[in-house]
């Protein structure tokens, strides 16, 4: 799997790694986290996040998804996630993340969400990228206005 890192100013995106499971573990199982994400379960067991890492190199390989890690360029701490999943041949994607709670409030997740849509836009020619998120977390949605996303409307349920 061929997936190269994107570099911010603070931020590198890059394929995860089986030793980065134990943090994804621990930042991903915190129920503030999983709580305002559609797939990110509660509790978080052991050993689910090294079978959703290795699940990144079939999806990739299939063109439905792209995950990056987002780690921070000062110290490599494991910060979140970002992804895409794909819909082709339309070029459309929509847009996912996640951030550790002890990293909310410091612009990593706008600055990680800007440099996909580039990337994605950018090389991977997509034509159209989407994000949903629920109403009861108007940091995320607040994270889609700062890059630039519209809102097109409010799925009920």
């Amino acid at each position: 799997m061929t997936v190269y890192p994107i570099e911010t100013g603070r931020l590198i995106l890059r394929p995860f790694r089986l030793s980065d499971a134990g943090e994804v573990q621990r930042l991903a199982g915190a129920f503030e986290v999983a709580d305002t994400t559609l797939n990110i379960p509660h509790p978080y067991e052991d050993g689910m996040a090294e079978e959703w890492i290795r699940s990144h190199k079939d999806k990739y390989e299939n063109k439905q998804e792209i995950v990056f890690a987002i780690e921070r360029r000062s110290d490599g701490q494991l910060l979140g996630a970002i992804g895409l999943l794909t819909s082709d041949p339309t070029r459309h994607a929509e847009m996912g993340y996640w951030i550790g709670k002890p990293f909310w409030n410091k612009g990593y997740a706008t600055e990680a969400a800007a440099a996909l849509l580039s990337y994605g836009f950018d090389a991977l020619n997509l034509e159209r990228i989407r994000a949903r998120c629920f109403a009861r977390n108007p940091a995320s949605a607040r994270v889609l206005r700062k890059v630039g996303m519209k809102h097109e409307g409010t799925l009920h349920r």
